[in-house]
């Protein structure tokens, strides 16, 4: 009975990471409750895994990979370096994303995306090429610069984890043992992004246009307020401009003056101008009730809304923003950050009506219009990415150098084994403190604590799986079908059907469940044929990152999804071929590396 209710539990995870009907970090706590509930797990297991050295150095890498994005080090030396690759497009892309895969290897792939994405979209409108020709590459470059080591990416983390434990400590993965086939991977998958995946990719978002990217076009217009209007001598909320028709008064242009600050309280005039952002039924409706002259046929283009100290701007929400779950409304938006949201994009549909009661999800991308100085404040604030925007200056801290330092200290201590990386990464955090580079409230704010608690309430799971023989079971169910093929080729097709149900899972949960979910079995596996794990556990890390074909899969996957307007459609043209190719390489080239 053990076994079927945890099978059960694991389908019914598997649904809710698929369906979404709540966030993934309370599927993760729902799935530990039941385990809980069922008597699965004990108490003091429910709870190892908030104290697991994997998690705790997931956590300390966020910290760690905050302090660095916010040096701006790494903006500083890919703009100069792509300075010195001016001439060629193709070689300064080359590089960058280079450069970029490496920069993942040690630092947090999700903030490698974070720093990288204005850089990127910059990068493109120098190149004059679209924005979706290369926000894709920017996260698959990180993706797969990830698997260079044990602290490139989550899942190496977990998995290595789960082995220790399973081996009583007797086989551990090294720092370095991933780059073995991990840099051949790398390289096959940037010269597949430079070759068929960059032919596949859209031209789809116009460079320096977001107006007509959004299509707001029909939804911005001016008008004059006439002689004889009701909103004379009155304000937009004696009126109830917004709530009765809908629409948003952006700016009045008086005298030649433009006003854009405390409208709700402005007395309206004669010969006003009212920007506004709305729809064409409403502005007929606000036309024919406040006696207002709609000025011309032609609407407002992105020239004339951009004046002055006024600017148009997109801005990714990200996973650890305080915006999330909560509407514009709720937010109190335009109050908070003195900004307009025009229009949000969530993959591959924009939203332009009742934008105020909305709620908003990681990696929602708004399209915010407001003064200069007040978009600068929102891509300072934690939880936004100002996108295109791009601070090429370090850090005027005179510890700057820290950040990076602390990083490259603590992965060196550990690639040589004078210290565990766990024990680096604190010390890395401790000295960032101490040195007051980052606050206490900085450190714990960039954690991403969806991630941690997915991590911890999912990793009991291992255990469960284990525990009840379910790894067994299936390890039996699979042996069956392996054993139908030849002895010389068993290891191969053992191998091959891992990575493939490993590849497919990652697409569906997130990598990290899949990899506490296949670990286990893989193992099990592994020790019925009486093979080495290491080419199978490899295979699992490898497999759990090479999530290329949804854009749900990954999470720099979902970064890109909004600002580089893409569909669903996109990543399965330009990513199943990828996850093809590096699934056929892999079971080549692996047991060559790791025997089985």
């Amino acid at each position: 009975m053990e076994i079927i209710f945890l099978g059960v539990i694991i389908l019914v995870a598997l649904v809710l990471f698929v369906t979404e009907l709540f966030p993934i970090d309370v599927t993760a706590l729902l799935v530990l409750g039941l385990l809980l509930i069922l008597g699965l797990v004990s108490p003091a297991e429910s709870l190892a895994g908030f104290s697991n050295p994997a998690v705790i150095t997931i956590a300390c890498l966020f910290i760690l990979s905050h302090a660095l994005q916010k040096s701006h080090v790494l903006e500083y030396l890919i703009i100069n370096i792509n300075k010195l690759i001016d001439k060629s497009r193709v070689i300064g892309m080359i590089a960058y994303l280079f450069a970029i895969g490496i920069a993942s290897a040690v630092v947090n792939n999700t903030a490698i995306v974070a720093i990288f994405m204005p850089v990127t979209i910059r990068l493109a409108d120098k190149y004059n090429i679209s924005p979706s020709k290369v926000l894709i590459p920017l996260s698959y470059a990180a993706i797969l610069g990830g698997t260079l080591t044990l602290v490139g990416t989550s899942t190496n983390l977990i998995v290595n984890s789960i082995l220790v434990e399973s081996s009583s400590g007797t086989v551990t993965l090294g720092m370095l043992e991933f780059a073995k086939f991990g840099i051949i991977k790398f390289v096959v998958g940037l010269i597949y992004i430079f070759t068929i995946g960059y032919k596949l990719l859209p031209t789809r978002v116009a460079k320096s246009s977001s107006i007509e990217d959004y299509r707001l076009d029909g939804y911005l217009t001016e008008f004059k307020v006439s002689d004889n209007s009701p909103l004379i001598g009155k304000t937009l909320l004696d009126r109830k401009i917004n709530e009765n028709y809908d629409v948003i008064v952006l700016d009045v242009l008086r005298n030649g003056e433009i006003i854009n600050s405390n409208l709700r309280n402005l007395g309206i005039e004669k010969d006003d101008i009212l920007f506004v952002k709305g729809s064409f039924d409403n502005f007929q409706r606000l036309k024919e009730i406040e006696k207002l002259t709609m000025l011309a046929d032609e609407k407002l283009t992105q020239e004339e809304l951009e004046q002055e100290d006024n600017i148009l701007a997109e801005c990714l929400v990200t996973d650890n923003s305080e915006l999330i779950g909560l509407s514009l409304q709720e937010a109190n938006f335009r109050r908070s950050f003195g900004s307009f949201v025009l229009a949000i994009r969530r993959e591959g549909e924009i939203i332009r009506r009742k934008l105020a009661h909305f709620i908003l999800k990681p990696f929602d991308t708004l399209l915010v219009y407001g003064p200069k100085d007040r978009i600068n404040q929102l891509a300072n604030k934690e939880g936004f990415i100002v996108l295109g925007k791009v601070d090429g200056s370090l850090d005027g801290h005179p510890f700057w150098w820290l950040s990076l330092a602390s990083i490259l200290t603590a992965v060196t201590l550990a690639i040589f084994k004078i210290i565990p990386i766990v024990v680096g990464v604190i010390l890395g955090v401790i000295a960032l403190l101490l040195s007051r580079v980052i606050t206490p409230n900085e450190a714990y704010s960039s954690i991403h604590w969806q991630v941690i608690v997915v991590i911890a309430a999912f990793l009991p799971m291992g255990a469960a799986i284990q525990r009840t023989g379910l790894d067994v079971i299936i390890s039996d169910l699979i042996s069956s079908f392996v054993n139908i093929f030849p002895t010389d080729i068993l290891p191969y097709i053992l191998l091959a059907l891992i990575y493939f149900i490993t590849m497919i899972l990652t697409e569906i949960a997130s990598n990290a469940a899949t990899a506490i979910i296949m670990t286990p079995i893989t193992l099990s596996l592994a020790a019925n044929f009486g093979f080495d794990p290491k080419p199978f556990i490899f295979a699992v890390c490898y497999a759990a990152s090479a999530s290329f074909i949804t854009p749900v899969g990954y999470q720099t996957n979902l970064m890109v999804f909004g600002p580089g307007g893409y569909r669903y459609s996109d990543y399965i043209k330009v990513g199943l071929p990828l996850g093809i190719i590096l699934w056929i390489i892999s079971v080549a080239m692996i047991p060559m590396i790791w025997p089985f």
